[in-house]
């Protein structure tokens, strides 16, 4: 009789699970919980990336997205610094990429491409970048170099891979 009482209970939890992602994947069209000025429709193919900048870390939700127009709905919560995002198109692992004296990433360079960006981004602001990917490996940086505190971003931190399938 306990066997099955487990059972019964580790199905309902399935269930509530099941119910929970079903309904975070539905839209509402009547808000922009990101608000963000640019286009905030979801591409059809590649999907919608939420990525949040900040002292000194990238994150991404989700980690990787389908081949095909993504829509990258960029934030920086700071507290402190302007950040940009730039997307590169690399097989290099995020922590190797080649960088200038002053670590900045050296976006130039053999075995890189640059696909698009957005540039000084203010603290508590939004923007969305939507970049048709090829399947492929990326890296997702924030270029800046701060000259009055000698600190690269790159280098501090703002860095995450990115796989596109």
């Amino acid at each position: 009789m306990g066997t099955l009482r487990v059972r019964t209970m580790m199905a309902a939890g399935v269930l509530v699970l099941l119910i929970g992602s079903l309904s975070a994947c539905g839209g509402d069209d009547e808000t922009d919980a990101g608000g963000t000025g640019g286009d905030t429709s979801t591409p059809a193919d590649g999907g919608s990336v939420d990525v949040t900048l900040q002292e000194f870390a990238i994150a991404t939700v989700p980690s990787a997205a389908a081949e095909g127009a993504v829509a990258f709905n960029v934030s920086n919560i700071g507290p402190d610094d302007i950040h940009e995002f730039v997307v590169v198109s690399t097989d290099l692992p995020a922590t190797d990429l080649p960088t200038e004296e002053n670590g900045s990433v050296s976006e130039d360079a053999a075995g890189m491409e640059v696909v698009d960006e957005v540039e000084d981004l203010a603290v508590d602001a939004n923007e969305t970048l939507t970049v048709d990917l090829d399947a492929g490996n990326y890296v997702l940086i924030c270029n800046i170099y701060d000259a009055d505190e000698h600190e690269s971003h790159y280098q501090e931190g703002m860095r995450t891979s990115f796989i596109v399938e």
